[in-house]
């Protein structure tokens, strides 16, 4: 897996698992510099000092509160490691929940939890229970400069850590602008059956990001000198009759399991 980025311990109960944190995700997009269009050459982003008239190195930056116009505090790494917070080396579970009870809203970043081999068996008892109960543990943790709300949960034998937004961190929906519509028992219907032709297994391997295998075809092309053939767009019509739009998607559906292409995944 790496280097760990946090190490610490599970505790629950009387319970102690020694865990490495690991990121779960990675990102496989086209990178880009910023260039001069003039001449094309690439941009330095300087750390520049107004007082000392200089560029600075990255070794010479601190961290720094502004407690007061232009009056700053400095905090060292030190300083941060004195912070009276358990959550720095212990995920502290305060509760278990149902995990359908956590909105997605409030997922944010996924990370695996490496357990260390004294703590084998408690690490998979655990993800064995929280399995059979289709449950989550709720936690604290702190790293990198923030105390964050967690759920541990299973995924296969392995536990994930999934850090967690506040409540105060979701925006409301109360100003959101609302209508009042009407809908007919027949358009429900139609809707729940067109969602019910529509439903299949989540695949996540089948789906692929289009737009870099897109954006890498560009790149390639501008190299050669050649240009991308566009790909036919048909223009957006205005659905005025909703029943008609959910009977022609059903009709469409219907030609397409015929033909052998299977449900729309």
């Amino acid at each position: 897996m790496g280097r760990s980025m946090w190490t610490g311990v599970i505790s629950f109960g009387m319970v102690s698992i020694p865990v490495k944190l690991h990121t779960a995700t990675e990102s496989h997009g086209v990178n880009f510099h910023q260039l001069h269009k003039k001449c094309d050459t690439r941009i330095k982003e300087l750390r520049y000092c107004p007082h000392c008239k200089r560029n600075v190195e990255w070794e010479e930056i601190v961290k720094g509160f502004e407690y007061a116009k232009n009056e700053y505090i400095e905090l060292t790494a030190a300083d941060f490691e004195q912070l009276p917070l358990p959550s720095k080396h212990t995920i502290d579970v305060s509760n278990f929940v149902e995990l359908q009870e956590i909105d997605p809203i409030y997922y944010d970043s996924t990370y695996y939890l490496e357990v260390d081999k004294a703590g084998l068996k408690p690490y998979r008892l655990l993800v064995d229970a929280l399995s059979s109960k289709n449950m989550a543990g709720i936690a604290t943790i702190a790293f990198r400069n923030k105390e964050r709300l967690c759920a541990l949960r299973p995924m296969g034998k392995t536990l994930m850590l999934q850090t967690l937004l506040y409540a105060d961190e979701i925006k409301s929906m109360e100003d959101a602008p609302k209508s009042s519509v009407s809908i007919s028992a027949q358009e429900k219907k139609m809707a729940s059956s067109l969602i019910g032709a529509m439903t299949s297994t989540f695949e996540p391997k089948k789906f692929k990001d289009k737009y870099q295998a897109a954006l890498k075809k560009l790149i390639a092309a501008k190299l050669k000198g050649t240009t991308l053939k566009q790909p036919k767009v048909t223009a957006p019509t205005q659905a005025i009759d909703l029943m008609a739009a959910l009977k022609a998607s059903m009709n469409n559906i219907s030609k397409r399991t015929k033909s052998g292409s299977g449900k729309v995944a």
